[in-house]
C-alpha cells in the first residue's frame, strides 16, 4: 500500500457520525497513527487521513470499536479488525544522461540533462546537487527540472575539446524523501574548435573589369562574432593606401561598401585578417588577400544598361510561396498559398499553425523534422542557403548603380533598376506602378536597409504596366516587411527577419524569410508570379 494513502472504512447503512471518533476507530503501527477523521453520509465511508506519511515496509492495524453506532442506536456486534502493509524504501536512480556516458564532440552550448526513474523534489535538484566540472572547477549554470529530468543549462558556452564531469549527488531526493544510494557521476568531451576559413570572395580573385560602384564580399565557413568585423580585420588598399569604408556583416558573409566609387582601371586589394574571429574567438590561420582589377574608364564603351543585367536567381527557393527560419501561421480565415510549396526551418512541423483553414493548392508543406519523403531536411537547407545567397546578391547588386529612394514610394512610377534605402521605405498615400517600358525581362531590385510596409487605404498596391512581371521583382529588406490590409502587392519579399501580410492582403510572388515568421493575418492569397 502507498505510504500517502488515506484509510477508509464503508459501512452497510448509514452510521451516527458522533460515534465516529478518535476513540472509535484506531490504527496502530508501532505505535497509535495520529490523524483527522471524517464521515461521509452519503456514501456511510469513514475516512482516516494520517497527520504524517505511513511507515516502510511496516504492517499496520485498523480497528473500530463496537462503540461505533447506527442511526437507529444499534452497535456493531464486535470490533472490526484488518491489517495491511506499506512497502519497502525504494530509492531513486539515474536512468539516463544527455549527453551519454563517454560522448565526444558535444556542441559548446550544450545543456547537460539526467532523467530519474521515478518523479523527483524539485527543491532537492540546484547547483549543489547537480553539477558539472571541468576538472575541480565548477561550471556555472543554473538547473531547472521538468517531469522526470533535471537540466543544468551552463552561463556561457563550455570550452572546446574538453573533459567535463557531471555529477548528481545524494542531495537529490524523490516525492517520497528517498535520496540516490551514492553520487552518480559522468564524463563527456566537448567538441573542438575548427579554424575559419574564407571559402568564397566577390569579385574573386583576379577578376577583372569590376564596376567602380562595387560592394566588396568575403564569405566565411562558418559564422564569424560581428564585433570582429572592423577596419581592422577587413581592409582594401590600392597599392599602400587604404581605401575608406563601411564594413558590415550579416549571415556568413562579410560586406565592405567602399566611401566613394573605386577608381577605374585599378587593382586593388582586399585582405581579411586574422584580426577576425569566429563565434567561438577562433582566428583565421593566416590573413587571406585577394585582388581585383576595376573596368577601364572609356567614354566610348556603350553606357551602362539602365536596367540590372540580371534577375536575382532563387535556385531551389524559388519553389516556396512561403519560407520561414521559425514559424509559419495563418491566424484567420481560409488562405491559400497557390502552385508555389511552403518550406520552414530549423522550425519543424509543429510550429506551422492554421493549416487548415489555410490550404496549399498543387503544392505541399515541408519541416525540418519530417522524415518522409526523404531527404526533406536536406532539401531545405538548401533552399535557405539558396535563399541567402539570392539575398545577398540582391543587397549588393550594384549593376547599374542603384538611384536612392527614401519615405513613402505611393504615387510613383520607377523604371527598371536598382532602388536603395539606407532606412525603411513605405508605400502608402497612393499606389506604386512599375512600367518595363515594353521589356518584359525588366529586372526591379529594392535595397531597403531596414522595414519595408505596404500601407492599405488610400493606396499601397503595386500595379504593373509596360509588360512588367512579379516574378522579375525583388524586394530585400534588412528587417522585416508588411503587407498592407486588402493591398495588391507583385514581387518577391526577401526579408531578413519576419513578413506579415495584413487581413485580406493579396500577393502575386512570394514572402521568404530568412531568421523569422511568416505570418498570415487573415484570408491571404500568394500566387506564383
Amino acid at each position: 500500500m502507498p505510504r500517502e494513502s488515506e484509510v477508509t472504512v464503508t459501512f452497510n447503512e448509514e452510521m451516527n457520525p458522533e460515534t465516529i471518533t478518535q476513540t472509535s476507530f484506531t490504527l496502530l503501527g508501532a505505535e497509535k497513527v495520529s490523524g483527522a477523521i471524517t464521515y461521509n453520509t452519503k456514501t456511510n465511508t469513514l475516512t482516516f487521513v494520517p497527520e504524517n506519511k505511513l511507515a516502510y515496509a511496516t504492517t499496520y492495524t485498523g480497528r473500530v470499536a463496537t462503540s461505533v453506532k447506527d442511526k437507529l442506536g444499534n452497535a456493531l456486534q464486535r470490533d472490526y479488525v484488518w491489517t495491511f502493509s506499506t512497502g519497502a524504501l525504494v530509492s531513486p536512480v539515474v536512468i539516463s544522461t544527455d549527453p551519454a556516458i563517454n560522448a565526444t564532440g558535444i556542441v559548446l552550448n550544450k545543456a547537460i540533462a539526467a532523467s530519474f526513474s521515478v518523479p523527483m523534489d524539485p527543491s532537492t535538484l540546484n547547483t549543489t546537487t547537480f553539477t558539472v566540472k571541468q576538472g575541480a572547477t565548477a561550471v556555472a549554470g543554473a538547473v531547472t527540472y521538468s517531469g522526470t529530468t533535471a537540466f543544468f543549462t551552463p552561463s556561457s558556452n563550455l570550452a572546446a575539446n574538453t573533459v567535463y564531469t557531471g555529477t548528481i549527488t545524494t542531495g537529490a531526493k524523490n516525492t517520497e524523501g528517498n535520496p540516490l544510494v551514492s553520487n552518480y557521476e559522468w564524463t563527456f568531451r566537448t567538441k573542438p574548435n575548427t579554424v575559419p576559413t574564407v571559402t568564397a570572395t566577390d569579385p574573386a580573385n583576379q577578376a577583372t573589369i569590376v564596376t567602380l560602384n562595387k560592394v566588396i564580399t568575403a564569405s566565411f565557413s562558418e559564422g564569424m562574432n560581428p564585433l570582429t568585423m572592423t577596419a581592422a580585420s577587413f581592409t582594401l588598399k590600392t597599392g599602400t593606401t587604404t581605401v575608406a569604408g563601411d564594413i558590415s556583416y550579416t549571415g556568413t558573409t562579410a560586406s565592405f561598401t567602399p566611401a566613394s566609387n573605386l577608381s577605374p582601371n585599378t587593382t586593388y586589394t582586399a585582405t581579411i585578417t586574422t584580426a577576425a574571429k569566429s563565434t567561438h574567438e577562433v582566428t583565421l590561420a593566416d590573413n587571406y588577400e585577394w585582388t581585383f582589377t576595376t573596368v577601364a574608364n572609356n567614354p566610348s564603351e556603350p553606357e551602362t544598361p539602365a536596367t540590372p543585367q540580371m534577375g536575382v536567381d532563387l535556385k531551389t527557393a524559388g519553389r516556396f510561396g512561403i519560407f520561414a527560419g521559425v514559424g509559419i501561421s495563418n491566424n484567420a480565415g481560409f488562405s491559400e498559398i497557390r502552385n508555389l510549396d511552403v518550406g520552414i526551418t530549423p522550425g519543424v512541423r509543429s510550429s506551422v499553425t492554421g493549416f487548415p483553414p489555410a490550404i496549399v493548392v498543387n503544392g505541399a508543406i515541408y519541416a525540418s523534422d519530417d522524415i518522409a519523403p526523404p531527404g526533406t531536411a536536406a532539401m531545405l537547407l538548401q533552399a535557405k542557403q539558396d535563399l541567402l545567397e539570392a539575398y545577398l546578391f540582391a543587397e549588393g547588386a550594384s549593376s547599374p548603380a542603384p538611384a536612392t529612394v527614401a519615405g513613402d514610394q505611393g504615387g510613383k512610377t520607377l523604371a527598371p533598376g536598382i532602388y536603395k534605402s539606407t532606412s525603411t521605405l513605405l508605400i502608402q498615400a497612393g499606389d506604386l506602378t512599375l512600367d518595363a517600358q515594353g521589356d518584359p525581362n525588366a529586372v526591379w531590385i529594392f535595397q531597403i536597409a531596414s522595414d519595408f510596409t505596404t500601407v492599405g487605404g488610400a493606396g499601397g498596391n503595386i500595379i504593373l504596366t509596360g509588360g512588367a512581371q512579379a516574378k522579375n521583382i525583388f524586394w530585400q529588406t534588412g528587417s522585416s516587411a508588411t503587407i498592407g490590409d486588402g493591398t495588391s502587392f507583385k514581387g518577391n519579399v526577401l526579408a531578413l527577419t519576419s513578413i506579415t501580410m495584413n487581413s485580406g492582403a493579396r500577393a502575386v510572388g512570394r514572402m521568404l524569410a530568412l531568421n523569422g515568421a511568416v505570418v498570415m493575418t487573415n484570408t491571404n492569397i500568394i500566387e506564383k508570379p
